[in-house]
Formats: structure tokens, sequence, C-alpha cells
């Protein structure tokens, strides 16, 4: 019995060792890179400034009046034109 169990253990180690060596790293997986994963971490640092950002004039309050008031010119095609503004000049 104590036999069976030693050749149990070689043959657990031995497979041990053979998927081990398997292990490669394939440029694609970033095994052993250390930078792996920092474009990532570098993009997502730049969309985000300031996480809590601290104003010096309070935040206005805002009101559903104007939200209502701004559907029901929508609904009723009375949508105030936004005033044109050009960004470069007309040749003249």
């Amino acid at each position: 019995m104590a036999m069976n169990f030693k050749l149990r253990i070689l043959f657990v180690g031995t497979g041990a060792l053979a998927l081990a060596g398997c292990v490669t790293d394939d440029g694609i997986s970033g095994l052993g890179d250390t930078g792996f994963g920092n474009a990532n971490r570098q993009t997502m640092a730049a969309q985000v400034i300031d996480p809590n950002p601290v104003y010096e004039d309070p935040i206005p309050p805002t009101s559903a009046d104007n939200a209502v008031d701004a559907i029901d010119r929508l609904r009723n095609d009375q949508v105030k034109e936004p005033e044109r503004v050009s960004t470069t000049e007309e040749p003249g």
C-alpha cells in the first residue's frame, strides 16, 4: 500500500512539472510583462480629471417647471431656435 502511494505522488509530481513547462510568455497574454495593462489604466486616469471637484459657486438649483416648459414647447413644435454661431470667417 505504501508503494502505491509513493507511485501516485511520483506521477502527480511528474505531471505537475510537465504542465509547468507548458507555460510560456507568448507576448499576447502579458505573462512576465510588468507594464501589462498600463495603457488601459492611463486612459482611464485621463478621463477622470478630478473625482471630487470643489466649486467656488454652489450649483444652482434645478427647476422641474423649466423642464416641463421645455417639453411642452417640444411637443407643440415651438422649440426656441438657437443663436447661430460661426467658427470661421465667411469670405467676402
